[in-house]
């Protein structure tokens, strides 16, 4: 299989998840499990939203951890998902979100390899909504972006990264909103 970027370039994101997202597996797993675990005693795992789940990477991670399994929500691996736990997951899409459908409180809201791919002119709506719901964002990533610290009254509260095989950073950020 090709790299998910060629995928995404030659189907679109959404033709790529409607294509695989019913059997879609995270090919960072290892990294995406070794910056949980490195940074347990940073991160709050009490009650947590595995948003843009994939097919529950995190989820497991937190469930290793001895911790609850997380809501979760993903507009296109829903089948993956509940294949891995049992459990349904919600369908929000970033619209979704930034239109207010988003309910609970969560300790953190931990989102891998998904935010990136937000449109620029909705990053902010985005993560204003989330912040609604938690105190702590949570973003697992293979770029620098998105550079939330950017936005208006967010703040970066730590960053860490870990390498793959071929010597990439993968990085986690925590986030807070200061009003």
């Amino acid at each position: 299989m090709s790299a998910i970027r060629d995928e995404y370039s030659a189907h679109g994101v959404e033709g790529y998840y409607t294509q695989s997202g019913a059997y879609y597996e995270n090919p960072h797993f290892p990294q995406i499990r070794a910056l949980l675990l490195q940074n347990e005693s940073r991160i709050n795992y009490n009650k947590v939203l595995d948003f843009c789940c994939g097919s529950g990477e995190v989820s497991q991670v937190v469930q290793e951890l001895g911790y609850a399994l997380p809501q979760a929500s993903d507009p296109y691996t829903e089948a993956a998902y509940y294949k891995n736990f049992q459990q349904e997951c919600w369908n929000f899409t970033f619209e979704d979100i930034i239109k207010g459908k988003l309910t609970g409180e969560f300790s953190s809201i931990i989102c891998s390899f998904a935010m990136h791919l937000c449109p620029e002119k909705q990053l902010y709506p985005l993560v204003y909504q989330l912040f609604q719901h938690t105190e702590n964002l949570i973003i697992i990533t293979p770029h620098k972006r998105p550079e939330l610290e950017k936005l208006s009254n967010v703040n970066l509260v730590f960053t860490d990264y870990t390498l793959t095989e071929r010597g990439k950073k993968v990085f986690l950020k925590s986030y807070q909103f200061h009003y």
